[in-house]
């Protein structure tokens, strides 16, 4: 498919609905950053070029469509100033004339999808934060275990592949979608449930990849930016909670636990995670169950 020519959105980032691929960046004085978004189904190539790169306070480039010799469609300038322990991010688009900018504003949500961009950016350092954080004071972990027949790596597999994940995972009656998985310390996995009652969003931040043994992460419910969200049902839920996946074979067989507490929360949030592990035990028999049928479904697959 060949790139339609559109104006890119203010600030050359990602919004709700879009995708992007980079081809290559080299971020420094006439430096190109050149990108495919697809969204909304279009498809079309964007460039970048840096004018001054002013590290950590400022960033000023041109953007434009297609290819580099094309005239730029607008400037943009990013400024990084310290305010308390946060830092205020503010972008300005030049545009050679207001109807230019009307355009972008009317016909290409501009305003719409630099926010959607800012709250991704706002997400995903927060991601890295907690990714890295010292473990705080956790508290009393739900624990659940399940012996499976199946060799480790299967299992290991089932839990980390997206296509596998997709086919097993969430409860019965419930289907999960994503886009990607980036399994790596400080990566996210970010999906959809869809549920009779509607569309839930959710998180894991990865912490620990140590295949096929061990999976840390943080987990927690999301919005379609990816943003922390209270649980829908359950306003004093933890905000984050954080598991351990460990995956141990013997004999052909594999021994899987998993470890779920209260990440740092108040007592109030300790008290429902508490309470609820009946809801817990039944909920995890039921996932873990669509697991084993899983693995019974490929370890057949695979027989000769």
């Amino acid at each position: 498919m060949g790139a339609h020519h559109r104006p890119a959105h203010a600030g050359a980032g990602t919004a709700t609905g879009s995708t992007r691929v980079t081809r290559s960046i080299d971020v420094r004085p006439g430096g190109l950053w050149r990108y495919e978004m697809s969204g909304h189904g279009m498809r079309y190539a964007t460039w970048v070029r840096y004018h001054r790169v002013e590290a950590p306070a400022l960033l000023v480039y041109e953007v434009g469509s297609d290819t580099p010799d094309r005239p730029a469609h607008f400037q943009v300038t990013v400024t990084f100033a310290t305010v308390g322990a946060a830092t205020e991010l503010t972008m300005r688009s030049l545009f050679p004339s207001a109807a230019a900018r009307n355009q972008v504003i009317d016909e290409h949500h501009a305003i719409e999808g630099g926010q959607q961009t800012l709250a991704r950016l706002d997400s995903h350092l927060h991601d890295q934060a907690l990714a890295f954080a010292p473990i705080p004071r956790l508290g009393t972990p739900f624990v659940i275990s399940r012996t499976m027949a199946a060799p480790r790596a299967l299992v290991w597999t089932a839990w980390t592949d997206l296509t596998a994940l997709l086919r097993w995972f969430g409860p019965q009656g419930c289907t999960l979608t994503a886009q990607s998985i980036d399994l790596r310390p400080g990566g996210v996995f970010h999906y959809a449930m869809e549920t009779p009652g509607g569309t839930m969003w959710g998180k894991w931040l990865f912490r620990e990849v140590v295949a096929p043994v061990r999976l840390v992460l943080i987990q927690h419910f999301s919005d379609a930016t990816g943003g922390v969200t209270r649980h829908p049902f359950s306003p004093h839920w933890p905000l984050l909670t954080y598991s351990v996946l460990t995956l141990s074979e013997a004999a052909g067989q594999t021994t899987m636990t998993l470890t779920w507490s209260p990440w740092d929360g108040d007592d109030l949030a300790r008290s429902t995670f508490d309470t609820a592990r009946p809801d817990m035990e039944r909920g995890w028999s039921g996932t873990l169950a669509a697991l084993l049928q899983y693995l019974q479904s490929v370890t057949k697959d695979r027989s000769p």
